[in-house]
């Protein structure tokens, strides 16, 4: 248990994840470094099939994915995802010369 606030929450707190750093890699993947300093590969294909994200299917509207605020975002700010899922649905890099 742990206390923010004055409110008592159950298990463990955990670290907010924060995206420092994002690019663009062929075939919708992205390679991500978030605020712990580890980096993943993040495959975006599956999620392209979503509404929201179907105007990520446009190559050049994808590879202007930035950060704002911690968060990946492309067309200013209108599309998003979820620091938490690049992080845990991502794939860790293991030499850095991959990415």
């Amino acid at each position: 248990m742990y206390i923010v606030d004055g409110i008592a929450y159950a298990g463990e707190q955990t670290p907010e994840i924060k995206v420092k750093s994002v690019r663009a890699l062929s075939d919708y993947k992205l390679w991500v470094r978030f605020s712990d300093n580890s980096q993943k590969i993040f495959d975006f294909k599956n999620l392209l099939e979503f509404p929201c994200y179907q105007p990520l299917k446009d190559n050049d509207l994808f590879n202007s994915v930035y950060v704002d605020f911690g968060i990946v975002v492309w067309n200013n700010g209108e599309i998003d995802v979820s620091p938490e899922k690049l992080y845990a649905e991502g794939v860790p890099v293991e030499d850095e010369l991959t990415a």
